[in-house]
């Protein structure tokens, strides 16, 4: 992985070795190192047992069937600063879990992210211009 700095490479680099170009976004760092370490981060996730349960990264964001952000995610202890883990997390009920995992992934992502939202996951008619403000 070559990491360019300030203007990038010799433009004859990009033409010679004819590479790959990856973005991380929209934006303009002062070097390619701290990039190369985002791109090198994510794509350990997806090497089998890299994240230590065989099916790693199966629910993260974006890896999910429908591509939606993942939802909110809630550890010990059960209160914390009056805050509560919703009861259905605690329910024991998986169907119910998953049920609520859904629509807490669909809300963040209609919120955070609705161009990720297809016509397949928006209701009837609705679009993405009918999403709630930030």
């Amino acid at each position: 992985m070559f990491c360019g700095h300030y203007e990038g490479f010799d433009e004859r680099i990009r033409l010679g070795l004819e590479p790959l170009e990856v973005s991380i976004g929209d934006y303009v760092l002062s070097g390619g190192e701290v990039p190369a370490m985002v791109v090198i981060d994510g794509l350990t996730r997806l090497i089998p047992g890299a994240l230590g349960a065989p099916e790693g990264a199966r629910d993260d964001s974006f890896a999910n069937a429908h591509g939606l952000l993942e939802g909110p995610q809630y550890t010990r202890p059960r209160i914390y600063r009056d805050m509560e883990v919703p009861e259905v997390l605690l329910s024991g009920d998986h169907g119910k879990v998953a049920k609520w995992r859904h629509e807490q992934a669909m809300l963040r992502t209609l919120t955070r992210r609705p161009d990720l939202l297809g016509p397949d996951l928006l209701g009837p008619g609705q679009t993405t211009r009918d999403t709630p403000e930030r």
